[in-house]
């Protein structure tokens, strides 16, 4: 790795290693704290909530500011300030003011550094794989650490022991202070117009619906591995399988792409999903079987994301990348990610639990299978 992208990396790192902590255990806490499903749910949706409305209103901000890494620096800042939030609150209504504030900043600023990021990249978008694998690693780490100690000190810890990892992150993106934006596109239009482009509407659908589908994992798992029997170090040990599996992923995903193309792939992504969730909803009391649909993990998430960077960069080039990023984010982790929580937490408590809940992702990934499947051959869609 050149010198110059090693800052990335490390921000990465310590971007994800917080939320390897804080989407896996979360809900965890919540519910040690007695809460129910619908308060669990409800963190989660409005954690992806701020997402429909940071990176837009971030990158207004940041877009008109000659001086944007200082911008980035102090989101990351106003992170770890808000997250503190979570040391003094319990009450359901105190936590979702807290975590309103604290997913504002936190979701602004990833689409900004991962357009920095592209920006940095140049004329090698295919190389984002192995900067980003280090986000991987830094989630593995936490995650794969924080059943068990958990399990040591109490599900109460949990912001005291997360804590660190904010303030780790805010240092790291020190450096990215005097970063400049990407340099202009010649002949790109609006993004109004990018928009209107065909197959990126559908895109943005798939993207969605692939989020919504997710919905049941990033709040449920924990809790659905929990009442399967599991241990807090077996279920941080599947966490950590999949990320395992994601990290070799994303190493081999740029020949993967510059092979196969970023459109086959998706579409295979989309339906080893399908299966994945079918088995986490029916046979969650084997531990090996919910290592094996852990592995598909490498599709699922690494190859997928893999493959929307690299069709973001076609659809939204040069300046426009801090537009696509956040419309990317808006639809999916955003809207999708509300749809997800929403879904899973009715599902949770009104229709069986996690077996049903992994069912309703599975069949809303199917569907943005078909969506995608229906598609029509862009030249842009590699």
């Amino acid at each position: 790795m050149h010198a110059s992208l090693r800052p990335f990396a490390v921000f990465y790192f310590w971007y994800y290693a917080a939320l390897g902590a804080y989407t896996p255990y979360v809900g965890r806490w919540v519910d040690a704290m007695g809460h129910g499903g619908f308060v669990v749910g409800a963190m989660l949706g409005l954690w992806y909530g701020t997402r429909i409305v940071a990176p837009p209103a971030w990158a207004a901000l940041t877009g008109r500011s000659a001086r944007p890494g200082e911008w980035f620096v102090a989101g990351c800042v106003a992170t770890l300030l808000c997250f503190a939030g979570f040391l003094f609150t319990r009450e359901p209504w105190a936590l979702l003011g807290v975590m309103a504030v604290f997913g504002l900043f936190y979701n602004a600023v990833m689409p900004q550094f991962e357009a920095m990021t592209l920006a940095a990249l140049g004329p090698a978008p295919e190389q984002y794989g192995r900067l980003r694998v280090w986000g991987s690693v830094g989630f593995l780490l936490v995650a794969g650490s924080f059943g068990a100690l958990m399990d040591r000190v109490g599900a109460l810890a949990f912001p005291w022991l997360t804590l660190p990892l904010f303030a780790a992150m805010a240092l790291a993106a020190w450096p990215h202070r005097h970063d400049r934006p990407p340099p202009p596109a010649p002949g790109v239009g609006e993004a109004g117009h990018l928009f209107r482009r065909p197959g990126v509407r559908r895109f943005l659908m798939v993207a969605m619906l692939m989020q919504l589908g997710f919905g049941p994992f990033y709040v449920f798992y924990t809790l659905h591995l929990q009442a399967a029997g599991h241990s807090g170090a077996a279920i941080g040990a599947l966490w950590s399988i999949g990320v395992l599996i994601e990290i070799a992923m994303f190493w081999q995903a740029p020949r993967l792409i510059a092979r196969l193309g970023a459109g086959p792939l998706l579409s295979a992504c989309l339906g080893v999903t399908v299966l994945r969730w079918a088995l986490v909803a029916a046979f969650a009391d084997s531990l090996w079987i919910m290592a094996l649909a852990q592995c598909t993990h490498a599709l699922s998430f690494a190859t997928f994301h893999a493959c929307c960077m690299r069709l973001i960069t076609d659809y939204f080039p040069g300046r426009r990348a801090a537009a696509g990023q956040s419309l990317l984010y808006g639809f999916s982790s955003g809207v999708g990610g509300v749809l997800g929580a929403g879904l899973a937490a009715l599902m949770w408590e009104r229709a069986g639990g996690g077996p049903a809940a992994f069912a309703a992702g599975a069949v809303v990934t199917a569907l943005a299978w078909l969506v995608y499947a229906l598609r029509r051959p862009a030249p842009a869609q590699a």
